[in-house]
């Protein structure tokens, strides 16, 4: 197995490197699935509302369309960068392959912190970010979706941006919009649910109970607060839970709807929430418990902290939580990781799901948009189960074979030009 240095982009060559060495993939065909097809940087002018100008840096990557348009989304976050942005839309490239959805990656951001920007603010930065990527996004190009720092009130002034300088409305351009311009039923819940479902998989091939099974997750934010109320609904004990400032313990339980209550009635984070304990989000990685799920950030367990870490099973919520150096110490420790690309996939399903009933202009129930969720995710989960017991390999390496053979047959179907 090849190492790497830790960053995320560093991590996403390793991934793609080591299913590429499995595959007998040669040197060219290598290298071609490893180099981003387009990447932008664009200037960001903002103007506050003091009337003082800042000038911000965003950018969108297409790491490859040879299965169909780009799909990412964008974020906006102090950390974002290029490399980040490019290992974000090689594992979208590898997720919309496993998961069956006709889609090349993408990824997109903004260097900034969205919470010290107005909300007229965030609208004037957003339209501009969205103006800079009129001519590289669109229902057959590459449609964003939202992410870190985003929502559907950002995709709605993307989809205006966009309609606006078309002349047309295109609700198509963007997911993850709000019901009422053409989102889609189950679209907000679709990644934690997808985790849910990516973990009650993993439950079963281990033989676990769910009622007898304690969770702790990093992120009490768009995926991991839904995620963990979807677990407790279901059954599990969600002992556990963090934001950017500080986590919360509780050994007999916690209650994520109380929780999700309390931030929404104006607490600014989970810490301080009663008859809890303190902790750090250090502290919540090393838990003992049965399932840890990292819905935060890349790049959170590291060469540094494998070794303490107490979980049996990792479903990775976020993108590329695991380094490369840590994957490799937690593989050896018999440590069962469901990889990024399979375990957050619903996400990317259902916004699948959302542009498919834009095209068509036909709507689905909720329902209907859950049931078809639970199948393309037991199916992705199914046949990387197997390649990954029949070969003796970790799920993350049988879930990157599977993605780059796809995305490496459809190449090779396609020929290259000229």
């Amino acid at each position: 197995m090849i190492l790497g240095s830790g960053s995320a982009w560093d991590t996403a060559c390793v991934q793609l490197a080591n299913a590429a060495r499995h595959l007998g993939l040669d040197d060219g065909l290598h290298e071609l699935l490893r180099t981003p097809r387009r990447s932008i940087t664009v200037s960001v002018p903002l103007l506050r509302d003091d009337g003082q100008m800042m000038v911000l840096t965003g950018y969108r990557v297409q790491h490859n369309l040879a299965r169909g348009p780009g799909k990412g989304g964008i974020r906006y976050h102090p950390s974002t960068d290029l490399d980040e942005v490019k290992a974000l839309a090689m594992w979208m490239t590898w997720k919309c392959a496993l998961m069956g959805i006709p889609y090349g990656g993408a990824k997109g951001g903004i260097a900034v912190e969205p919470g010290m920007l107005s909300r007229q603010e965030r609208e004037r930065m957003t339209r501009r970010y969205a103006a800079e990527l009129v001519p590289l996004i669109g229902p057959e190009k590459d449609i964003p979706a939202p992410d870190v720092g985003t929502d559907e009130q950002t995709m709605a002034w993307i989809m205006d941006t966009y309609s606006t300088h078309t002349g047309h409305t295109a609700t198509g351009v963007v997911t993850g919009k709000p019901l009422s311009i053409g989102g889609s039923a189950g679209r907000a819940g679709a990644t934690s649910r997808g985790v849910q479902l990516a973990l009650f998989a993993a439950l079963r091939q281990t033989g676990r109970d769910p009622h007898a099974t304690t969770v702790a997750i990093q992120g009490f934010g768009k995926v991991g607060a839904l995620a963990a109320q979807y677990l407790h609904d279901a059954g599990c004990k969600v002992v556990a839970v963090s934001d950017v400032k500080g986590g919360v313990h509780n050994p007999q339980g916690l209650n994520p709807a109380a929780l999700i209550r309390y931030l929404a009635d104006g607490a600014e984070t989970v810490v301080g929430f009663p008859a809890t304990d303190t902790i750090t989000n250090d502290d919540l990685l090393e838990l003992d418990v049965d399932v840890l799920v990292p819905a935060a950030l890349e790049g959170v367990i590291t060469v540094e902290n494998a070794d303490r870490i107490r979980a049996s099973i990792i479903v990775e919520g976020a993108n590329g939580p695991v380094t490369a150096e840590a994957d490799r110490i937690l593989d050896d420790r018999g440590v069962l990781i469901v990889p990024d690309i399979l375990a957050n996939g619903g996400g990317v399903a259902v916004s699948y799901f959302e542009w498919v009933q834009d095209i068509q202009a036909y709507f689905w129930s909720e329902d209907e948009v859950n049931d078809r969720l639970r199948a393309l995710m037991e199916r992705a989960y199914g046949e990387v189960a197997m390649l990954a017991t029949t070969q003796g390999i970790s799920m993350r390496g049988a879930a990157h074979i599977i993605g780059v053979s796809r995305v490496a047959e459809a190449h090779r179907t396609r020929g290259l030009y000229p």
